[in-house]
């Protein structure tokens, strides 16, 4: 019997390369969580195991854009209208260059909640009708 199955045969401790599979990572990125000790580990004489309960823990846990919070409340709320640059590149099919520079310039209103910049969908239909789709249809007109 293998050290990493438990008595009904079933798997309870990975290696660092099935860990890697199992997050969809690369297992560099799996032996960097363990020496930051965000991933719990044991060394066994010959190897890296992780304990199952470990690696999904360290799945929920894991840092995520999507869960950042600011002031106790969810900095990107997609359900209250707030997006970040990325997000709101993608809603306008342009680069996120694009929209930071719209920021700075004033075109389009963002706000700063710590160390994101956070954008209402209300802004971002704005932008689109009073800028977006003005260039198209100003492009559309020397065109024609």
């Amino acid at each position: 019997m293998k050290d990493t199955e438990n008595i009904e045969g079933n798997k309870k401790f990975v290696s660092l390369s099935e860990a890697a599979k199992i997050n969809n990572v690369t297992r560099q990125a799996i032996y960097v969580a363990i020496k930051q000790k965000k991933l719990k580990a044991y060394k066994n004489p010959t190897r890296w195991i992780i304990h199952l309960d470990d690696l999904e823990n360290y799945r929920t846990m894991k840092y995520s854009r999507s869960k950042s919070m600011f002031d106790g409340q969810l900095l990107f709320d997609n359900k209250q209208g707030f997006f970040s640059i990325q997000q709101a590149a993608k809603i306008l099919n342009i680069s996120y260059q694009k929209v930071y520079y719209a920021t700075r310039i004033g075109l389009l209103k963002a706000s700063r909640k710590g160390a994101a910049w956070v954008v209402h969908i209300d802004e971002l239909k704005r932008y689109q009708e009073s800028y977006l789709n003005k260039r198209i249809s100003n492009f559309d007109e020397q065109i024609s």
